[in-house]
């Protein structure tokens, strides 16, 4: 549960989501995207309430990228890029020429057109997280909602993972709110971060100011080493101990 939060992604920014298991992370991606909805308060996108929004509308706003994508059927990576059109089909409408360009304009851009005829199910993990998000790109949407982009992918791809967020950023001025786990993910990829402790904003600001080894003791409880490192171009973290 969520306590008097109150956070700003404005066009463009990289925001990231930090705190422990329990914090309102998740939570509060689920509000932005509009699948919960607050109890009190509101949750806008471009000064409209997200609640107000039509699920077609409010599709073509957000995008979302969940932790862990599974499909009942066996699609090839193809179907599962194109299903990011649907949004802007109208009812009985299938895609065109136009949408499947799109379809593979995305694909290219996360690298993976040539994996179109592959079934989504015989793919790598890292595989499948390029190709879920060629389909949240594909949705032409303003934000992306990711929850836990890297999880359960080795240390290869999460590095590729973080480095293509980075580019849609760069290249397209996607929003991007990143749930995430990972310091160093998010000091590598984020403009600004927000700190979350039992459902309560503990910090909200840039990378600079927020990522401390102060703040970082009082979220997790851990003593950190916190320091701009030249070579990675941004700041790391390296767990020390338990803080005593």
């Amino acid at each position: 549960m969520l306590h008097g939060v109150s956070v700003a992604a404005p066009r463009g920014v990289v925001l990231g989501l930090l705190g422990p298991n329990g914090s309102g992370k998740t939570t509060l991606l689920r509000l932005m995207s509009g699948t919960l909805t607050p109890s009190w308060g509101t949750v806008t996108i471009d000064g409209k309430d997200v609640s107000a929004l039509s699920r077609r509308d409010l599709a073509r706003k957000i995008a979302v990228v969940p932790q862990e994508t599974h499909s009942a059927f066996d699609f090839s990576v193809l179907d599962i890029v194109l299903m990011g059109r649907y949004p802007h089909l109208g009812p009985f409408e299938l895609e065109d020429a136009r949408d499947l360009a799109i379809a593979r304009d995305a694909l290219a851009a996360l690298g993976v057109d040539h994996l179109r005829g592959r079934p989504f199910g015989s793919l790598s993990g890292g595989e499948k997280q390029r190709v879920v998000i060629a389909g949240a790109l594909a949705q032409a949407s303003d934000a992306l909602l990711l929850d836990e982009p890297t999880a359960s992918l080795d240390l290869g791809y999460q590095l590729e993972i973080a480095s293509l967020l980075v580019e849609l950023n760069r290249s397209r001025g996607t929003t991007l709110v990143v749930s995430t786990h990972d310091l160093n993910l998010a000091a590598a990829l984020c403009t600004d971060v927000v700190m979350l402790r039992e459902g309560r904003v503990l910090a909200h600001g840039s990378v600079a100011d927020v990522l401390t080894a102060a703040n970082v003791r009082q979220l997790y409880g851990v003593d950190a080493d916190v320091q701009f490192h030249p070579r990675a171009g941004h700041v790391t973290v390296v767990p020390i101990a338990r803080a005593t």
